[in-house]
């Protein structure tokens, strides 16, 4: 059987020039029975829409802090830096691939919070100053492959189907999350501080998000059944 090629989005280092990607990513693509393809970084609509045909799914991986303006709001203090190149290339690349051409999709941290936006959510632009009610520390230290805290899988969901678990230990490494879920979103899970940090969009077969790490934690069986569900759903 031919493995379905997936579209991962590349990290950008602004100090280097350079773009790059956490290995994991592309491991648990792999593993899963996917043959990754590291994207350029481009706001080329021809080209988007060229990798659009040639891939069978996109895996919308972690990185910069979104620009508040995708989704209407004034940049913070609390904001971190941004990468505007990157924000246009998903922008078109979520529209054409996701929502034209009804390709699958997986977002990893920065990419849940991308669905959201795109769709009509807003964000936390720093939890710890906005999202005072929080008890829990989003933002662990290294090792990352141990879990920081435990979000609750909401039950029917998806994600509950493909993990068979009803809570499940996460690694946390983000400072900004979902404040207003987008109305094409429906969570699929919530960390015990009520942060959704799991969603799947509603009418397509699958575009899954999740704010935790599952590609720095690849020797968890919960990780390598996510990387799994969405290489099948891109068959």
């Amino acid at each position: 059987m031919q493995r379905p090629v997936i579209g991962v989005m590349p990290l950008w280092d602004g100090s280097r020039d350079s773009l790059w990607i956490l290995p994991g990513y592309m491991d648990g693509i792999a593993g899963a029975g996917g043959l990754p393809l590291l994207l350029p970084l481009t706001t080329d609509e021809a080209a988007l829409k060229q990798l659009a045909g040639i891939c069978a799914g996109f895996l919308f991986t972690g990185g910069h802090d979104l620009s508040p303006s995708l989704y209407g709001r004034e940049v913070s203090a609390f904001c971190g830096p941004v990468c505007e190149a990157r924000d246009t290339m998903e922008k078109i690349l979520f529209s054409i691939a996701v929502l034209e051409h009804h390709k699958s999709a997986l977002g990893i941290c920065r990419g849940i919070q991308l669905f959201n936006v795109l769709l009509g959510g807003t964000l936390y632009q720093d939890i710890p100053a906005q999202f005072t009610k929080s008890a829990l520390s989003h933002q662990q230290q290294p090792p990352y492959n141990r879990p920081a805290h435990q979000v609750r899988i909401e039950p029917g969901s998806p994600l509950h189907e493909v993990l068979e678990a009803e809570r499940l230990g996460v690694n946390s490494c983000h400072h900004q999350g979902i404040a207003e879920l987008a109305p094409e979103l429906i969570p699929m899970a919530r960390a015990t501080d009520g942060l959704i940090e799991g969603v799947c969009m509603k009418n397509k077969p699958f575009v899954w998000a999740v704010q935790w790490h599952p590609e720095m934690a690849l020797d968890e069986e919960s990780s390598r059944k996510l990387f799994r569900a969405f290489v099948a759903a891109c068959l």
